[in-house]
């Protein structure tokens, strides 16, 4: 029987604790805790989708073509010339259609090389062909065939039309026809004539139909190998109007429709059967859609009304985040603040045994090892904490047991009294910024009023500016400064998930976090790539959330669920959490753990 050595081509190491220098897959002995330990990556188990940046003007049925970073958007209902361009992030307007239409092929490789054809000119099939340049539409010679609600597939110069219905009221047709860059030409049939089909595929020669209606709905299935299409399995929901997208025959997504209600169901085509996956979050039907079973894009459609919401598909197997076990602080504790980031963070204030002292002690961290520092000058919990590094941080409110209005500022050796808040209050977790610039908003105020009150920090004073929407308390801050920051959960009173985002000015509500809860941390320095983490719903909580500028979505958990924690760390790449409460009544911790995005996951074999 062959060794470890000779079949890996590397010993078996011995390590005190994780192996920082392992690959994948390597085996190692934790000599510490006897065990023997391997890694692997973070991945998503599942695939699920999340909000994005809405297009600009509702609509659906409209031509699609692209990717998930550089797609393309084009007529639609109602009737319009309309064309849209995504970057991966938003969606600009650009120059439109030459001809009114709806109801239309699309089939392009990214947004500056695309192809609309058919479709539905108000009133009247057309077979009117156009090419998009990445600046203007040209029209380029006709399909042979007018029909609207056919399916498109391919890239600028070699594309196929499929399907669609002709006249009127007309008749559905299985015609396809294929473009050389030139000319169309007819090839061979569908086997199934159907319309209303939506969304493109990648690839002219290896294309996946789906769904559809002839005499009544179907969940037909077709595989287009460049010369024949071939029936193969049906989708487990029937609908038409569903956006299907595919990269060959063996990878497809399907989403949205009616069947013949509104749908949000998805299915994943993996070369043999449909598999339900996760829903949209908003069921739709006749958006445009780009993209594959591994990663796809879904914009526009109907509802009940006309939609502009955008949403990203995620499949499984996509790298993640993980949390990692770090050094443990050198006092535990709850109720604490923290500031900094991952490799350099400072720990201060919050309660600790005996019962629930009122600590001043603080710690700095170095990536590895906390270190105890001078103390703040006033002892305090349940109070706020911002700054870049542990060697610049603020110190905000709290309370000893009564709120305080204290603020202090730490250099890295001391910490020293500066300007008050203009309201007293605790729980101003709910702070974002840097010592130069923050925000401090809401929180449990002293006298009790409205907990919405914000105020800003420009170094030297606290000014008074425009309310919280929902005032809470409990929640967290994250922003880089006074002018761009997020307010996170927390109860108001009850739990809440409300997130908002503060320009400068004023407060704009956004999407909520999927988990309601308070007490719960967050990476503290951007207002538009954050995490949060841990709180308390009806008991301690170890999700972790991701926030990309529009929504949150579930990523990997904390390995060990707790509230009342300390936070820090950039963005949503890389964080750290501390301290926290991890039972009732008064289980607190000083565990650390680290959060890499992309990850790595440490296994122990056990017996």
């Amino acid at each position: 029987m062959a060794t470890y050595k000779e079949t890996v081509g590397t010993a078996v190491t011995n390590y005190a604790g994780n192996n920082p220098g392992v690959v994948n897959g390597e085996l190692w002995y934790d000599s510490t805790n006897k065990d023997f330990k391997y890694q692997y990556a973070s991945v998503t188990s599942a695939g699920s989708w999340r909000t994005a940046n809405n297009i600009n003007t509702a609509r659906s049925v409209g031509g699609s073509a692209g990717s998930t970073t550089s797609a393309l958007y084009f007529g639609g209902s109602p009737s319009t010339t309309q064309t849209e361009s995504y970057n991966g992030s938003s969606w600009t307007e650009v120059n439109d259609l030459n001809q009114v239409r709806g109801l239309m092929g699309g089939a392009g490789a990214d947004n500056t090389s695309a192809l609309a054809m058919g479709g539905e000119d108000p009133g009247a099939d057309t077979a009117k062909t156009e090419s998009w340049n990445g600046t203007n539409w040209t029209e380029v010679n006709d399909l042979g065939t007018a029909r609207r609600g056919g399916y498109g597939a391919g890239v600028k110069a070699n594309a196929i039309y499929a399907g669609g219905r002709s006249g009127s009221p007309g008749s559905d047709t299985g015609v396809t026809e294929s473009w050389n860059g030139t000319n169309w030409t007819e090839v061979n049939d569908m086997n199934t004539a159907r319309r209303n089909m939506v969304g493109t595929g990648q690839s002219y020669t290896s294309a996946v139909v789906a769904g559809g209606k002839d005499t009544a709905v179907v969940a037909a299935t077709e595989l287009w190998n460049g010369t024949n299409w071939t029936e193969v399995n049906d989708l487990n929901d029937s609908r038409e109007n569903v956006t299907v997208t595919s990269l060959d025959t063996s990878n497809a997504l399907a989403a949205g429709g009616e069947s013949p209600g509104v749908t949000a169901n998805t299915e994943l085509w993996n070369g043999t059967n449909w598999t339900e996956q996760n829903n949209l979050n908003t069921g739709r039907y006749g958006s445009g859609g780009v993209g594959s079973n591994s990663g796809a894009l879904q914009f526009g459609g109907y509802t009940t009304t006309f939609s502009a919401a955008t949403e990203e598909w995620t499949g499984a197997g996509a790298p993640q985040g993980a949390w990692s076990t770090g050094g443990s602080l050198n006092t535990a504790r709850d109720f604490t603040a923290g500031a900094g980031i991952a490799t350099s963070a400072l720990c201060f204030g919050g309660l600790k045994p005996p019962g629930s002292t009122v600590m001043s002690e603080t710690e700095s961290y170095d990536g590895t090892t906390w270190t105890e520092v001078n103390d703040l000058n006033t002892a305090r919990q349940d109070l706020g904490g911002v700054g870049a590094s542990n060697t610049a941080a603020l110190c905000i409110g709290g309370g000893n047991p009564n709120k305080v209005s204290a603020v202090e500022l730490w250099n890295g050796s001391n910490w020293t009294e500066v300007n008050d808040l203009n309201t007293t209050r605790r729980g101003t977790e709910q702070s974002a910024g840097v010592t130069t610039s923050a925000i401090c908003m809401g929180g449990d105020q002293d006298p009790p009023g409205t907990p919405g009150v914000t105020e800003v920090w420009n170094g030297t004073n606290w000014t008074e500016v425009n309310d919280l929407n929902t005032g809470r308390s409990r929640g967290i801050g994250s922003g880089a400064a006074s002018t761009a920051a997020l307010c996170i959960g927390g109860a108001a009173p009850s739990v809440t998930g409300a997130t908002e985002s503060f320009n400068g000015t004023n407060w704009t509500e956004e999407n909520d976090l999927n988990t309601a809860r308070q007490r719960l941390g967050a990476s503290q320095t951007s207002s538009t790539n954050t995490l949060a983490f841990g709180g308390y719903t009806s008991t301690e909580v170890a999700v972790t959330e991701d926030w990309n500028g529009v929504s949150w979505v579930e990523t990997s958990d904390m390995n060990t669920a707790r509230t009342e924690v300390g936070r820090a760390g950039a963005t949503s790449t890389s964080a750290l959490v501390f301290a926290g409460q991890t039972g009732s009544p008064n289980v607190r911790t000083g565990a650390t753990e680290e959060w890499t995005a992309p990850g790595n996951v440490v296994k122990t074999i056990t017996d």
